[in-house]
């Protein structure tokens, strides 16, 4: 049933609220994402070549892709795009102690083939679609049936394009970075009891619940989304700065926290990561961009589970751009 895969933090119905798919409203943001944009950073320079070596040591390695590492095409027999820049799989979790196993978190980062852009596609666990073998469910039933490779094939039968690499993360990181970093400051869109509008100083535990506070704000996940973005722009220019990257110890640690609770599929190798850092050496924050899978309302099954319904033709469009390798056109259209 669907139920039991829900979040015990969220609430059975969603709030009123306005369905979002442009920049800036993925629901959480993974701490895997920030090592991303460090690998940017590290892959320059003699003492990059070390940081990106020790950001391997610390990854850990399983087989993530399974079956559909070897896939060519999707469940409908249509060919899966594997030439159009590159695709990896962010998964993360908020579990706490004696939960279940859970996929909280579904992203799919694009980098484009110039490598100009990294397009962060957040797709909400509730959204409802067609899952391998198991006909339609919540896109996190996928990671709860067949773990990671299952959830591989169902985001590439939706997109029609190759999954290249997969990495898993916890919440636990997430804290941790923030503490490397000393703390961050973002801006509060929205205010709390606790947290008020403006510029708001966070440590780790605060942060992380800064980012799961969903009951008391407006638009209950849409809001939270707001918050973990205001986190994402809070670290990464934090991490970008003078004090962090000039400073081999902080940057030592920063690069701890964000990869020591991080596994990658076996194919992401030392070699790969080093490629791409070099090939992303320009790319700077305001060439992360955010993007929400189409979902065009709010529902709920015959059993009576919450869901977010797919927007068939606004995935078709996204799935062309992905196919095409061009996000900023849709982007641009998605209004």
């Amino acid at each position: 049933m669907l139920e039991e895969f829900d979040d015990s933090t969220d609430e059975s119905t969603h709030p009123p609220r306005r369905t979002r798919r442009r920049m800036g409203r993925g629901r959480r943001i993974l701490v895997s994402v920030l090592a991303l944009v460090l690998l940017v950073v590290v892959g320059i320079g003699g003492y990059g070549w070390f940081l990106s070596s020790k950001v391997d040591r610390n990854l850990a390695h399983e087989n993530l892709l399974g079956e559909a590492r070897d896939q060519k095409t999707s469940s409908q027999g249509e060919k899966l795009v594997d030439d159009a820049g590159d695709n990896y799989l962010l998964i993360g979790s908020d579990a706490r102690p004696g939960d279940g196993g859970r996929a909280d978190v579904i992203q799919l980062v694009h980098v484009d083939e110039a490598k100009d852009n990294i397009w962060i596609i957040h797709f909400p666990r509730d959204l409802y679609v067609p899952i391998p073998g198991h006909g339609e469910d919540k896109i996190n039933a996928a990671y709860a049936y067949g773990k990671s490779p299952l959830l591989v094939q169902t985001i590439q039968d939706l997109v029609g394009v190759k999954i290249d690499h997969v990495a898993q993360t916890d919440f636990e990181g997430f804290q941790e970075l923030t503490d490397a970093l000393g703390g961050v400051t973002v801006d509060n869109a929205q205010a709390s009891p606790k947290y008020p509008a403006g510029a708001t100083e966070l440590d780790g535990d605060t942060a992380l619940e800064y980012v799961r506070e969903r009951k008391t704000l407006e638009e209950g996940d849409i809001s939270r989304g707001q918050r973990q973005q205001a986190w994402l722009k809070g670290i990464m220019s934090k991490t970008l700065t003078p004090g962090v990257l000039l400073n081999p110890s902080k940057l030592n640690q920063v690069i701890d926290a964000g990869t020591e609770h991080t596994v990658v599929d076996n194919d992401l190798t030392s070699g790969t990561i080093r490629r791409e850092a070099i090939g992303l050496r320009s790319a700077r924050g305001e060439d992360i961009h955010f993007i929400t899978a189409p979902f065009s309302g709010y529902g709920t099954t015959s059993e009576g589970a919450s869901i977010d319904i797919l927007d068939e033709q606004g995935m078709d469009e996204l799935s062309d751009a992905l196919r095409t390798d061009d996000l900023e056109g849709y982007d641009d259209s998605s209004g």
